[in-house]
């Protein structure tokens, strides 16, 4: 149902929840900006809350850098006033650095229900119909999403030649030093393809003044006015219900 979606109704709702999640300094919007994405997916998305939880790992490691960043080195988080009696739990660091954390958390879980929901290729098509996006840097951003699946293949055929011709096991994640030697193989792969593509997109008339059809370009339909209706009075109501602290 969520896939159905023009990506960008789903890129204008994600932008302003995520707006909302770096204006509103409160850890219970932070919360609701968390829970609220995460349920949709469950729900409408049928996405398994395992996977959720670890494509937030992340996303939780870099707010608990927050986290202990407020808790170590913010000037009301001393010592002074852990001995005057004060909290914890109640301390502004600590509020700070849980508000800061949870803050994390929502922009990854909105940005991972975009990602989830959305389809690269017909996001791209999307932006050339509806938003302006030049079809020179469209047909670009489609020439690397076809290209990195090819890197990552080039990058294991390099790896199982290596370890043939030296008579060793294929490590499972490679050594530092191997990655390096990786680089310029890699790159040069890499030139010879986008030289390749450019042939192929010069030889098919690509030019920037010709006119263009776009096919399979998603369009905006009802459904899309009902999911930012739905979508709008979600984030209006979490933001009224944490100015008013209800």
């Amino acid at each position: 149902m969520l896939k159905s979606l023009n990506p960008l109704s789903k890129l204008a709702v994600c932008c302003a929840w995520l707006v909302a999640s770096v204006v509103i300094f409160d850890p219970r919007f932070q919360l609701a900006a968390i829970l609220v994405p995460a349920l949709v997916l469950i729900t409408f998305n049928r996405t398994s809350p395992l996977v959720i939880l670890t494509l937030m790992v992340p996303f939780a490691l870099f707010g608990f850098g927050f986290l202990t960043t407020s808790l170590l080195f913010r000037q009301e988080s001393d010592f002074a006033l852990r001995m005057a009696g004060e909290g914890l739990l109640a301390s502004p660091a600590f509020s700070a650095g849980i508000t800061l954390f949870l803050r994390a958390l929502a922009c990854g879980m909105i940005s991972v229900f975009f990602a989830l929901t959305t389809d690269p290729g017909l996001f791209v098509r999307s932006l050339m119909q509806h938003a302006g996006l030049p079809p020179r840097i469209g047909y670009s951003l489609f020439a690397a999403m076809q290209l990195v699946p090819d890197l990552a293949g080039e990058a294991q055929q390099m790896r199982l030649a290596r370890s043939m011709k030296s008579g060793r096991h294929v490590r499972r994640i490679p050594s530092p030093f191997e990655l390096i030697s990786l680089v310029i193989p890699l790159l040069a792969f890499a030139i010879r393809c986008a030289g390749r593509t450019a042939i192929a997109m010069e030889a098919r008339g690509l030019s920037p003044d010709a006119p263009r059809t776009i096919m399979n370009a998603p369009g905006f339909h009802r459904r899309d006015g009902v999911f930012l209706v739905l979508a709008s009075t979600a984030l209006g109501l979490c933001s009224i219900a944490t100015v008013t602290g209800l």
